[in-house]
């Protein structure tokens, strides 16, 4: 889309946001002289810039269009004896360019790798994730329509629609960060936008062993799980690093394996030559067209895969998903939310009843306990920190009950300068799969489960 038609459009957006039946409720705050000036400076800026731009400039080309930018910036301060420092020079050009190219005041956030999510609560509330913490920033948008500028621009490149009859959506930005947006009638508080940061460069193995997130022991173990075809689920709570975790798990299948990916927005990160990445696709505007995570794993089943790695397991997927488990598509992964093992089973006896199979409540469990192997549990501790809690073995079945055994466990020891002190230690317990781990050609240390039997923590 050339760039005068991208604004046409935002303009035609925010006057009918901000008219009719349709209006959305903007919350007017007062604002200072000194920042009333400053605001109406960068408008009008902008607003001459806009109108002196080619509009058939492609604005995917991001470098070019900026130059061009700057070049019209520095004429119109020119002509106009506009006298800037040489820091408010900059960071009024940087705001500009923001608003026409990106995300308006969120441009920074974006580009700061120690952010990994950043939510804005209505125009004048912005906070950000880092290492863990919530930071409220002192960034704001000038109104709920300037907001809603940004949202649309998010949106409307994918096709999908926000307004009062369809008031949230999920959307990625162009570099696969996950999307979230509100607005009124269902936000009381304005329009409100959550993005999950996609890192182009995933983390590795060793920077979670460095983080404490996981040990080297454990790493190996579930390595030498995933070579040899073990069917592992990744359990946490929102925000906990499932799908960080999930990725690097897929980095050690075999590249001779035919990999098939199931996601809801795409975000794994796989380095293996052969991979299938698919993604699922929500109704259009009349309300057609919507491929589920159900239809994808359904149908990934056709296209002879040696692994399935579904990125969330949270509807009828998951029987689906079990019964590709059972009927020999070992090595399978996915997630699930769940705060602790014996929940993550449960939730998975939900789902399968989502489906509308009428299974009596003992078949479902002795389908969960014949497909898994391994459930991993993550925890995002009070510090920010996310560890690796419980790696647990599926044993089988003991009447109506699944039964499971931790084979690590996390031990906390202290807490010492804002940080918990501890460590994910083996509970001495040797895993039943063994002997799959070892006819995969791998042979663990014995002393990768710990000195010495330390008994068996069952639920």
């Amino acid at each position: 889309m050339s760039l005068l038609k991208r604004i046409e459009k935002e303009r035609q957006t925010s006057g009918q946001a901000s008219s009719g039946k349709s209006a959305m409720r903007v919350r007017r705050q007062p604002a200072s002289p000194a920042r009333d000036a400053y605001v109406d400076l960068k408008a009008r800026i902008q607003n001459k810039l806009i109108a002196d731009l080619d509009p058939t400039m492609d604005v995917s080309k991001t470098d070019e269009v900026r130059h061009t930018i700057e070049e019209m910036y520095n004429n119109i301060l020119a002509e106009e004896h506009i006298v800037l420092s040489r820091a408010e020079r900059q960071r009024l050009f940087e705001q500009i360019v923001a608003e026409i190219l990106g995300l308006g005041p969120l441009e920074p956030f974006l580009a700061d790798p120690s952010i990994s999510e950043v939510m804005v609560n209505g125009a004048k509330n912005i906070y950000v994730e880092r290492n863990g913490k919530l930071l409220r920033t002192n960034a704001v948008f000038e109104s709920d329509e300037h907001l809603m500028r940004i949202i649309e621009r998010i949106v409307a490149p994918l096709g999908r629609r926000i307004d009062e009859s369809s008031p949230y959506v999920d959307a990625r930005l162009q570099d696969g960060s996950r999307v979230n947006a509100v607005i009124p009638p269902i936000s009381l508080i304005g329009p409100v936008l959550t993005i999950r940061k996609f890192f182009k460069i995933p983390l590795t193995v060793e920077k979670l062993i460095e983080y404490g997130t996981v040990t080297a022991e454990a790493m190996e173990f579930l390595k030498a799980c995933v070579i040899a075809e073990l069917n592992v689920i990744v359990s946490g709570g929102t925000g906990t690093g499932k799908t960080t975790f999930l990725n690097i798990l897929s980095g050690y299948i075999p590249g001779d394996e035919r990999i098939i990916t199931v996601e809801n927005a795409a975000e794994l990160q796989l380095r293996q030559e052969h991979v299938v990445t698919l993604e699922s696709r929500p109704p259009n505007i009349e309300g057609r067209g919507q491929i589920t995570i159900q239809d994808l794993v359904i149908n990934c089943l056709r296209m002879r895969p040696d692994r399935i790695v579904v990125g969330e397991c949270r509807g009828p997927e998951a029987f689906d998903m079990l019964q590709a488990m059972n009927t020999g598509h070992e090595g399978s992964l996915t997630t699930i939310h769940a705060n602790n093992a014996r929940e993550a089973t449960a939730r998975l006896e939900n789902m399968i009843m989502m489906a509308g199979m009428d299974l009596p409540h003992r078949a479902i469990r002795e389908q969960i306990a014949g497909a898994l192997d391994l459930i991993i549990q993550l925890e995002r501790f009070r510090d920010g920190s996310r560890r690796v809690v419980t790696i647990t073995e599926i044993q089988g079945m003991e009447g109506d009950v699944i039964t499971m055994s931790d084979i690590f466990k996390f031990e906390q020891v202290g807490f010492e300068d804002g940080r918990i002190i501890g460590m994910l230690r083996p509970t001495g317990l040797r895993p039943k799969f063994m002997d799959r781990i070892e006819e995969a050609g791998i042979q663990l240390p014995s002393t990768i489960f710990g000195a010495g039997q330390r008994g068996r923590s069952r639920y």
